[in-house]
């Protein structure tokens, strides 16, 4: 091998670590605090289920949790053995190849929609531990090698619909909403508001219960928390109520009410701003002032919007546009300032995966797997649509210049050819 060979290949592998190092880890449910924003670059914008797919691994059993995307490894769960086995997956980020597939609990499977899964709740990692919720209610963290670290089964989890929230890492602690039902009495917590859904922290490095937030009368919900306040305060959403805890004691700050039950969506959070979505009773988009104390109902609500309401699909904020996809697959552009609709687009198909903005795109999946490409803008512009033939509930994630879509049967990793 001549010198110039030599340069080349060491130029070559300098350029690929230098390329995962700086990657941009999607360590959660829609990224970085749930708000489906990523800073990469160099996306694919189109790709069929045979073109720019640069890899596609089979996955065992049913789950509805997204992938999540740190450093080397893609991480997952599912559940097995009619959803009593469940189980952590890690693969290799840039073949597919998979590093491991560990039981990391055994459950008595529970009622669910027939959309839900025993595995939705979407992991979140800190790099080192990984920490997964299950349907029951167990949440548990094991090791970059596969090893179970700990198992919390304090919350013994019950809802018609199945669970749905994904826990968030903040400041150490582990928090994960319980917003469920009673399995004595089905109306109570469904139709009912009941006092027993709880806020859970745990510690990450122990799996102990830190505290429990209580958020008082309330009806199920399936919200993914989010941070406000530079991150000193938790917003929870559930039907009847959105709810801030202080994330150090878990004491209640402010509550807004009248939610309606069903609460699904994540809110996006903006400047401030907080943008809730109230479920399916009385369809509503709220914009809430995030600086309250109390019962802030009637004094920090900015506007409220009845047109464009998300049922499934979480709300994307990019400024100042709000956009949303509605139980009729519509999609909505909202001025974020003030409500005003600036326009709206009916969308092919059905959407329970979130949207996502990377790339100086949005990233709209369909439940075919169909990916609509626009770009974001006080008008419809439409870039892309790349179909995948496969059942897509789970939302994607963005890392490495790689979008990670999940199907009802393999994990997709999409991106450009190597020499783009």
């Amino acid at each position: 091998m001549n010198l110039d060979s030599t340069r080349f290949i060491l130029c070559l592998l300098l350029t690929s670590c230098c390329g995962l190092s700086n990657a941009e880890n999607w360590s959660g449910f829609r990224g970085i605090n749930a708000q489906g924003h990523s800073t990469e670059t160099q996306l694919p914008l189109t790709w069929t289920d045979k073109q720019n797919i640069k890899w596609k691994t089979a996955l065992p059993g049913e789950g509805w949790s997204s992938p999540i995307v740190y450093d080397d490894s893609v991480y997952i769960t599912t559940a097995t053995q009619d959803g009593t086995s469940c189980r952590v997956l890690s693969l290799d980020s840039q073949t597919g190849n998979k590093n491991w597939d560990v039981e990391v609990h055994k459950q008595n499977p529970g009622a669910k929609r027939k959309q839900n899964s025993y595995a939705t709740p979407t992991p979140i990692t800190d790099g080192n531990t990984i920490f997964a919720a299950f349907a029951d209610g167990t949440i548990v963290a094991v090791d970059r090698q596969g090893n179970l670290i700990w198992k919390n089964t304090e919350v013994k989890f019950h809802s018609l619909h199945g669970l749905g929230a994904s826990p968030i890492l903040v400041d150490g602690l582990v928090i994960m909403p319980f917003d469920g039902s009673s399995s004595e009495e089905k109306e109570l917590g469904w139709k009912i508001p009941w006092d027993k859904a709880v806020v859970l922290a745990i510690d990450a490095k122990t799996g102990k219960t830190v505290w429990r937030g209580k958020r008082g009368a309330s009806r199920v919900g399936h919200v993914t928390p989010v941070t406000v306040n530079g991150g000193r305060s938790i917003v929870s959403a559930a039907g009847d109520q959105v709810a801030a805890f202080d994330k150090d004691t878990g004491a209640r700050i402010w509550s807004v009410y009248s939610q309606g039950e069903g609460v699904t969506p994540t809110p996006a959070v903006g400047d401030g701003i907080i943008y809730t979505s109230s479920g399916f009773e009385e369809p509503t988009i709220r914009a809430i002032r995030v600086n309250g104390a109390g019962d802030v109902t009637d004094t920090h609500i900015v506007w409220e919007q009845k047109k464009g309401v998300p049922a499934m699909p979480s709300p994307l904020l990019v400024a100042p546009h709000l956009y949303t996809i509605t139980r009729d697959n519509i999609l909505y552009c909202i001025n974020s300032e003030d409500g005003e609709v600036l326009w709206n687009k009916r969308l092919t198909g059905t959407h329970s995966a979130s949207p996502v903005y990377a790339d100086g795109r949005i990233y709209i999946l369909s439940e075919t797997g169909a990916t609509l490409v626009l770009k974001p803008g006080a008008e419809y512009k439409e870039l892309a649509s790349n179909p995948l033939n496969e059942k897509c509930l789970a939302s994607m994630a963005v890392s490495n210049g790689r979008l990670f879509i999940r199907g009802i049967t393999h994990l997709f990793c999409i991106g450009k050819p190597e020499d783009q």
